[in-house]
């Protein structure tokens, strides 16, 4: 994902077990980054995996309830939502 640069940082401190910190250490030095970037790119990931376990939800839902209503195939969808089926 690119980065903005403009985009305005703000420091916050944390604290990692010894272990993490080590990790992210080490990982900068092996990708030549800061531990500050090992770290924005580890919470990037962490939003993205959210974000797709939201939407794999929401489409369990809702494919739940078309099931429901004998919606299976595009077919059945154009049915159930009156229009003509495509060809």
């Amino acid at each position: 994902m690119p980065r903005n640069r403009a985009a305005r940082s703000i420091k916050k401190a944390i604290s990692l077990p010894e272990d993490l910190a080590r990790f992210a250490t080490t990982t900068a030095r092996e990708e030549g980054k800061t531990v500050s970037a090992v770290i924005q790119d580890a919470m990037r990931a962490y939003r993205l995996s959210r974000l797709r376990g939201e939407y794999q939800e929401l489409q369990g839902y809702w494919a739940a309830r078309a099931r429901d209503r004998g919606v299976l195939s595009d077919r059945d969808l154009e049915r159930y939502l009156g229009g003509k089926p495509r060809k």
